[in-house]
């Protein structure tokens, strides 16, 4: 207490009698109004009495010397509650002892789920419209070409996002993704398709084929000239030379009417390279007389097929259920009607275009809201539009150039449909809106796609969604993946400068793929390159290597209760970092999925594991089995949620790979175990009898035999032998990266060696001359010698300064004394 003052201290028995709380306040701020409690301020017991009857200051602002004295009161005592007396005398009149008051602990609020919403720009939290269910829609590819490592980079974040989402926040998800099988681009690769294997079948004379190609390079030099985009025509001129190129050879031989096999393979090797050149000359010609409607959907069957094999490779999880446009016409054409009956779209020459100027200018709407600032960007319409959507004949059906089609009127050599405007074609954005509207309703949680598709498409999708079910709430959240370049340069299918998902797999696992996007944020930009993927490879191996050593300290045989050791410092340090870290991914995965934070964090927890781990070793002492276990269970769970362990395993990165049956590792490691054990006792009687062979034979089978199987053991100075179950290629791979830094280190030592002799024969050929003999050989400088061989004159004939004089008498002597230490290495036989 910091003090009494009987002169100071109010009389309270007064005031601490009046049992009207209000009344004793106002009694309290008369007695307190001629007390000076700011100045030398002393505490009292009365004070202290009066001030645990208060459960805080008051409101009323004309009691300010109360509420003064109570914050004084306050910065000594603290909290106005009132200590709880000792246990002894908590008793009932009647002497039984009753419990102590009980308060509970203070808690920090949760942190809350916030993730990037791109119609806000910032990130939000996220709550879904009916409880724990999330509805989401995400955009599927159109199906005309290999599935590539952009499509990749969006599937596999949304996987991770859908996986953390169901797996890690418990929220009920349900997935729907479309495949878009009706399209501009398809429509036109599937004719080109069509188009050039008709003409392939011919089997063209060289004659033919150069005469074809030549006549296909003009038009499409024309479109060269046209290009302005940098990359597009880049990659045009490598098609040109490519073409051109394999075109040479083959014209003196036409001239000349030769014939033949070698011939023959020209040809093909021209066909395979103006395949691009021939496919688009022959379709604008011939593109108008294909009408069967399966030439247009064989082609997306087919890549729809490989998408969904290379998704399955990739480890996505399927959609809980997948929409194809081509299945929806009828729906997309009910859609359509809907949007004109309210007053939002309009018939044009068969067509069907959606109004933006009058739905912009309606109340409670918006057009462009994802991205304002790109409304009326006519370039990016057009591409929304597609290829064959854009002729001067449609854009003149427009009421505005920001209008886009709904409905398209079928053209020859177009797939069609009948509709109430007459055979056509739905647009490309209509048929999201339709799909996820029919399955989802008037309004959804999450809907995703890639960057790029922000505007037109989704904007569009936004407009006539809400035009249709007139709201303005169609997504809640809506969420895009960043961009993937590629070592830094733009990927993009159309400029052909892609990689495809069979290609990557070829390079690198899925799980080493999914780090590498794990390690970084979902929405923005990711460059697929060798330092990304070395570093996804080097926290695999990090993980690997952790769990490796945890499965092989929990086989060590133990009882039972000496599995549970006392902990000290160490452990209750490890113990907490562990609950600090958990909590770190937590707030990680709150914040946006940050999944790279959450990695970092995770990554940082495995090596103070291994630094626990090395000092008990160190000391000869076992780590905690339990703690670590836990920890190492923990890490698996996080990364079954991320997608990264995709088989069965408690622990740890299942051996064998996806799809592996049986799981080996409880299978052969006993049988592993008693053959280290046994290798352990043949070492030891080696070395004792001294028998070099054996100890050969026994790192062989180390080094030579078990790393084929998918096996390591790593022996330790006094300890056991590690038996470790490791992925083959790795163990492989492990070998030759060994070789290659032994192979490199011997190349080092012998360059060092091989330096250290030529500076010693050096040394010695220049220990050799006699000092008279010295400079002799110098006649380039020195004209004129004394009798000891020391220069005197120059070329010209001029006498040396004494400044030059002096140098070269000290290098003379230094020789005298290096040449008696030649003579000394010669006498004693050093030398031959």
């Amino acid at each position: 207490m910091a003090g009494s003052s009987a002169e100071h201290a109010p009389d309270y028995r007064s005031v601490l009698s009046i049992s009207d709380e209000a009344a004793r306040v106002r009694a309290l701020n008369e007695h307190l109004s001629t007390r000076s409690y700011v100045q030398g301020f002393s505490l009292s017991q009365a004070d202290v009495d009066a001030f645990r009857q208060l459960s805080g200051p008051p409101a009323d602002a004309q009691l300010f010397h109360v509420a003064r004295w109570f914050r004084h009161v306050a910065a000594i005592l603290g909290s106005p509650r009132a200590p709880a007396p000792p246990c002894g005398l908590q008793a009932t009149a009647g002497g039984r002892r009753t419990q102590p008051p009980w308060s509970p602990p203070a808690r920090s609020e949760p942190c809350q789920l916030r993730l990037y919403n791109s119609l806000t720009r910032r990130k939000d939290v996220f709550v879904p419209q009916d409880g724990r269910r999330v509805t989401w829609y995400c955009c599927g590819p159109t199906v005309y070409d290999a599935a590539h490592m952009g499509h990749a980079r969006s599937y596999i974040s949304f996987d991770i996002l859908r996986r953390v989402l169901r797996d890690y926040f418990k929220f009920d998800v349900f997935y729907c993704m479309n495949i878009t099988d009706i399209d501009d681009k398809i429509i036109k690769r599937a004719r080109q398709n069509y188009l050039f294997e008709q003409y392939r079948e011919k089997q063209p004379q060289a004659v033919q084929l150069l005469e074809d190609v030549r006549t296909a390079l003009q038009p499409f030099s024309a479109k060269l000239h046209e290009t302005s985009d940098p990359d597009k025509r880049q990659m045009l001129e490598r098609l040109e030379r490519a073409v051109r190129l394999a075109a040479e050879p083959l014209e003196e031989p036409a001239r000349r009417g030769l014939t033949g096999e070698e011939l023959d393979g020209r040809v093909q090797v021209l066909l395979e390279e103006a395949k691009d050149l021939l496919s688009d000359w022959l379709d604008s010609m011939h593109g108008s007389e294909v009408s069967d409607n399966s030439i247009f959907s064989k082609l997306p069957k087919f890549w729809e097929a490989e998408f969904h094999k290379d998704m399955e490779a990739l480890n996505v999880l399927p959609p809980d259920v997948l929409t194809r446009v081509s299945e929806y016409v009828p729906e997309i054409v009910d859609f359509v009607r809907k949007i004109v009956d309210n007053g939002y779209g309009y018939v044009s020459n068969g067509s069907v275009y959606f109004d933006t100027v009058k739905f912009a200018n309606s109340e409670g709407h918006c057009y462009g809201k994802l991205v304002p600032e790109a409304v009326g960007d006519q370039k990016a319409l057009q591409e929304g539009e597609g290829d064959l959507s854009i002729s001067a004949e449609r854009l003149s059906e427009k009421r505005s150039p920001s209008d886009f089609a709904l409905w398209k009127a079928s053209k020859p050599g177009e797939p069609s449909w009948p509709c109430p405007w007459g055979k056509g074609r739905p647009g490309w954005h209509i048929e999201c809106s339709a799909m996820a509207g029919t399955l989802l309703g008037a309004s959804m949680d999450l809907h995703g796609g890639g960057f790029d598709l922000r505007f037109p498409h989704h904007d569009n999708e936004l407009a006539q969604s809400e035009a249709y079910f007139a709201n303005d709430c169609w997504v809640r959240y809506f969420l895009h993946t960043g961009h993937l370049t590629i070592a830094g340069c733009k990927m993009s299918k159309s400029l052909k400068n892609f990689i495809t998902v069979k290609d990557a797999l070829k390079r690198h696992s899925a799980r080493q793929l999914r780090l590498a996007f794990l390690m970084h944020s979902w929405k923005d930009a990711l460059d697929y390159s060798a330092n990304t993927m070395e570093s996804a490879l080097q926290y695999e191996k990090l993980l690997n290597e952790f769990f490796l050593n945890v499965k092989d300290l929990l086989r060590a045989p133990v009882e039972v209760a000496g599995q549970f050791e006392k902990w000290e410092d160490k452990e209750t340090e490890l113990n907490k970092s562990f609950y600090d870290k958990k909590a770190a991914v937590h707030e990680a995965l709150c914040d946006n999925v940050d999944t790279r934070t959450a990695l970092e964090e995770m990554r940082a927890l495995v090596g103070q594991c291994n630094h626990y781990m090395a000092a008990r070793k160190a000391a000869r002492r076992r780590p905690s089995r339990t703690l670590l276990e836990s920890i190492a269970r923990y890490l698996t769970h996080m990364l079954k949620i991320f997608g990264a362990i995709e088989e069965e395993s408690s622990l740890g990165f299942p051996v064998g790979g996806p799809g592996t049956s049986l799981n080996l590792e409880p299978t052969v490691m006993p049988y592993l175990q008693v053959l280290s054990e046994f290798r352990e006792g043949v070492r030891r009687v080696a070395r004792e009898h001294r028998v070099p062979e054996v100890l050969q034979l026994s790192d062989a089978l180390r080094d030579d035999i078990l790393p084929e199987l998918g096996v390591r053991f790593e022996d330790h100075e006094g300890l056991p032998t590690v038996v470790k179950l490791v992925d083959r290629d790795t163990l492989l791979r492990e070998r030759e990266e060994k070789k290659r830094a032994e192979e490199e280190k011997r190349r080092k030592k012998e360059e060092a060696a091989r330096k250290r002799q030529e500076q010693e024969a050096a040394r010695l050929a220049k220990m050799k001359v006699p000092p008279s003999e010295m400079f002799l050989s110098e006649s380039d400088k020195y004209s004129k010698f004394d009798e000891n061989g020391l220069p005197t004159h120059d070329t010209e004939g001029r006498e040396l300064s004494r400044g030059q004089a002096k140098k070269l008498k000290k290098l003379l002597e230094a020789q005298e004394k290096l040449h008696r230490e030649y003579l000394q290495l010669v006498q004693n036989g050093s030398v031959p």
